[in-house]
């Protein structure tokens, strides 16, 4: 774990939630990858990439959604500042072994504070389109490993996830 001590800035001195006051700090480029899995049935998988879903374009809708997920992130999380992000894209990666999709949302920035929220707000957005598109052949998919992968820009500069094995 990572927490090592800091304190938590979303809490004045009393512990009333804020909104962090991001004023007086410089605008830099700053960047966020997320990604999460999609977990469905073979044949699910494969509906999927032959685009035979009943309901259409599964990735296609996912991937707007995605965006718009990001686009909405400070509307779902109370305390997330409102960005005008620069850029949004959203990747799939078809596993067919382990009958899952990996989701990567990356989202990039010009301001004061990060994108992590807008990132991983991406690809759960993604996920719970590809659950609903997909929900009447395969209700067991499961959506696990919703993470920020990495992320640049600000005073803390670059941070990328250990892999563990």
């Amino acid at each position: 774990m990572e927490a090592k001590n800091k304190a938590l800035n979303h809490f004045d001195e009393d512990g009333k939630a804020i909104m962090v006051d991001v004023g007086d700090k410089p605008i830099s480029e700053r960047e966020a990858t997320a990604s999460c899995y999609v977990q469905m049935l073979p044949e699910t998988l494969s509906m999927i990439e032959l685009g035979s879903a009943s309901k259409g374009d599964v990735l296609g809708v996912a991937r707007v959604a995605g965006i718009q997920g990001a686009k909405k992130c400070p509307e779902l999380i109370p305390l997330c500042h409102p960005l005008p992000l620069n850029a949004v894209a959203i990747n799939f990666v078809i596993d067919s072994d382990l009958n899952r999709i990996k989701i990567e949302a990356v989202c990039k920035v010009s301001g004061k504070t990060g994108v992590e929220m807008e990132a991983m707000c991406a690809v759960s957005v993604a996920a719970l389109t590809v659950y609903d598109m997909c929900k009447s052949v395969d209700r067991g998919m499961s959506i696990s490993e919703i993470t920020l992968e990495a992320k640049s820009g600000g005073a803390t500069g670059v941070w990328v996830k250990e892999k563990h094995d």
